[in-house]
């Protein structure tokens, strides 16, 4: 062990940068604190503009030869990864949990596994990226995928490596070198990473990792003239101090951003199944942007729907993630905590009346908390808690349902209940949403594109809509053949 290496529950972390294939340090440090019991993990460099500089001129130096690889070889490297990250399920697993209290048994089953497929897809589907050759008037169309340049990849702490691992695949994939910044909150699992990468073989400078806080290092990455690509994850608001920083550069931007997306339950659901899709909307302390957060239930299956839920809501048990009976985990941080409070508390005095929870727990946990009697303008059902908070609200009919479901300023996800398909069908069509789950939630397919609309998102990643966004799209132009005979 060195004096920048932590050990997390047995497994050694370097709580350095990773710039240029080396390891480098930061004169000052933060402090990295785990959410189960507030115990501290480490102290953790604290970049700056200079290991901002140090990292986009590493990824710049090493862009002509990782563009220049061939698609096989670059392939042969991502899948190279994926054998290095299910050689450690087990240490990213214990690691993560303790950094963000994400429950172990999702990291061991899930997410990690998640983490592999993530290299694995990408790398394979490289192999099959093309369009057909087309013509006009004679003339050949072929269209082509040029490495855009360096990425920065900005990523959040509610599933870090397996959210970070969406954009480092197709980025690296595509021929771009990377810089990756973690949220502070949750650093470790990209340390890891970097290791990984390093002995599957990545040459220096393709994939760096810088840590620190937002504003102290994410300006100078996201300003940098020599950035062809940003990438974020998180909050509206820092969503557009990113964007106007990237202005300057018009440097393109692929934005995944917040949600309140809607459940929506008819009568002629099976109420059972809807009961289960309302309940896993407490998956990972209700620290999941997709989160159907908001029910609207029709209103004359409204009272049985309660019930039912109330009744296996009631059957969570929610504790140590580590332990293999907790169904849900602590919240991220006492500040995060805090807002959620906030949140509910203000919902309350307002007159919410809470079915269940509406309050903390002991330590960073929050009860599992169910509104009723919220108002369509109020705030508990207009913006983004980020926590184990629902509301429920009823519809009369079809109309009213989608108006409800549509009438907030995100567009992420809706989820629909239904045992009618061709309600299933016209609902669908109208609702506001990059993704719109029928009868089932959470089914997320790379190929897929993936993205929101409105506040919650601007382009769309997944398959080729990756490749589109992380490189110069060409289309080169050809004469009919015998063009050279008249030089």
């Amino acid at each position: 062990m060195t004096e920048h290496t932590i050990t997390v529950a047995g497994v050694a972390v370097d709580t350095r940068h990773w710039i240029g294939g080396e390891r480098v340090a930061s004169p000052a440090t933060f402090t990295d604190v785990s959410p189960i019991d507030g115990s501290v993990l480490g102290e953790i460099s604290r970049g700056t503009a200079t290991e901002a500089e140090a990292a986009v001129a590493a990824a710049k130096a090493a862009f002509p030869g990782w563009a220049a690889t061939p698609r096989a070889e670059r392939a042969r490297l991502l899948h190279a990864v994926a054998d290095g990250v299910e050689k450690r399920i087990e240490e990213l697993a214990i690691v993560e949990t303790h950094d963000n209290g994400a429950l172990l048994r999702s990291h061991r089953r899930g997410v990690m596994p998640r983490v592999a497929h993530n290299f694995r897809f990408f790398a394979d589907w490289l192999l099959k990226l093309e369009h057909e050759d087309f013509e006009t008037r004679g003339h050949t169309n072929h269209v082509s995928w040029d490495p855009a340049g360096p990425s920065v990849l900005i990523t959040p702490w509610n599933a870090p490596l397996m959210l970070a691992t969406w954009k480092i695949a197709p980025a690296l994939a595509a021929g771009n070198t990377v810089v990756l910044k973690p949220a502070e909150w949750t650093p470790l699992t990209a340390s890891l990473l970097a290791d990984i990468a390093a002995e599957a073989g990545l040459p220096a400078g393709v994939f760096n990792v810088v840590q620190g806080y937002g504003s102290e290092i994410g300006d100078a990455l996201t300003s940098h003239p020599d950035v062809r690509r940003i990438s974020f994850t998180g909050s509206v608001p820092t969503a557009k101090r990113i964007s106007q920083s990237a202005a300057a550069q018009l440097t393109p931007l692929s934005l995944e951003l917040g949600g309140k997306s809607p459940l929506l339950v008819f009568a002629d659901a099976d109420l059972d199944l809807a009961v289960d899709l309302a309940v896993e909307q407490y998956d990972n302390a209700g620290q999941v942007c997709l989160a159907a957060t908001r029910f609207l239930v029709e209103e004359t299956v409204a009272e049985e729907f309660t019930r039912r839920f109330t009744e296996k809501a009631g059957r969570l048990v929610q504790g140590d993630p580590r332990d293999e009976a907790t169904d849900i985990g602590p919240n991220i941080h006492p500040r995060q905590l805090e807002k959620i409070d906030g949140f509910v508390q203000r919902a309350l005095a307002a007159g919410a009346r809470a079915v269940i929870g509406g309050h903390r727990g002991e330590g960073q946990y929050y009860a599992p908390t169910l509104l009723t009697d919220v108002a369509q303008d109020s705030e508990i059902v207009q913006e983004e808690v980020f926590g184990p908070v629902l509301t429920l609200q009823t519809f009369a009919d079809e109309d009213e349902a989608v108006r409800l479901a549509n009438d907030t300023r995100f567009g992420l996800a809706a989820t629909l209940a239904t045992g009618d398909p061709a309600r299933a069908e016209r609902v669908t069509a109208r609702l506001v949403a990059g993704t719109v789950w029928v009868n089932c939630f959470f089914v997320r397919d790379l190929q897929a594109p993936f993205g929101g609309s409105r506040h919650s998102g601007v382009g769309r990643e997944g398959g080729t809509w990756s490749f589109d966004f992380y490189c110069d799209v060409k289309n080169t132009v050809t004469a009919p053949k015998g063009w050279q005979d008249h030089g």
